[in-house]
């Protein structure tokens, strides 16, 4: 089954970075190393780092061996991982470590990942999901923030909106469910996405 791989180069140098890429795009390979490394292996760059995605680890594995001998004839130093894509943790760990199995490894995992996310939710302020209520009235929106702080939920109230910071999608729809069971169909529940995460808002968007 194919799997989302990473080989993650990371140069001494940024201004290293073009002449690997533009070394890469003129490669010629031979026929049995282009059919190790499959028909398609995406580079990007990001300052002095490149990374080179497959869908296989032996995808991977070919194309370090490639990159690394680019890096030897440029006479080029950088270091060289393979990575690999765990969707639960939503991030790139080591390829030596396995993609959770178990029921209690994907649990792990979750946590892992909503604690990573908490923690930067409260350094940088902002959430990347968020739950909005519009309530009936602008009293029925206070009463509804007032609960939700005195249960430990930020909860932020503009006229008759209430929004509510959630670390992950799943924690948002969890908490979307349980609103819309105990408000009832008077209130409407929604869940948004925060795309914009790194930049700054004067406005909220709500519905739109």
């Amino acid at each position: 089954m194919a799997e989302d791989f990473r080989v993650e180069v990371e140069l001494d140098d940024e201004a290293h970075g073009y002449p690997l890429r533009e070394r890469l795009r003129a490669l010629n390979l031979d026929d049995d190393a282009r059919e190790r490394l499959g028909r398609n292996v995406v580079v990007t760059r990001d300052g002095s780092r490149v990374f080179a995605y497959t869908s296989t680890e032996a995808q991977a594995r070919e194309a370090k061996q490639v990159i690394s001998r680019l890096l030897a004839d440029e006479e080029l130093t950088a270091e060289l991982v393979i990575t690999r894509w765990h969707p639960v943790a939503e991030e790139w760990r080591d390829a030596s470590l396995p993609l959770p199995a178990t029921s209690d490894e994907v649990e792990r995992e979750s946590q892992e990942h909503e604690a990573a996310e908490r923690r930067e939710a409260i350094e940088e302020g902002e959430f990347d999901w968020h739950v909005v209520a519009e309530t009936e009235s602008r009293e029925s929106a206070r009463v509804l923030a007032r609960k939700l702080d005195g249960e430990g939920v930020q909860a932020s109230r503009r006229w008759h909106y209430v929004t509510i910071g959630a670390v992950t999608e799943a924690r948002a729809e969890e908490l979307a469910d349980r609103l819309r069971g105990e408000l009832g169909d008077a209130v409407d529940v929604w869940v948004e996405a925060h795309l914009d995460a790194d930049a700054f808002r004067p406005f909220q968007f709500v519905g739109f």
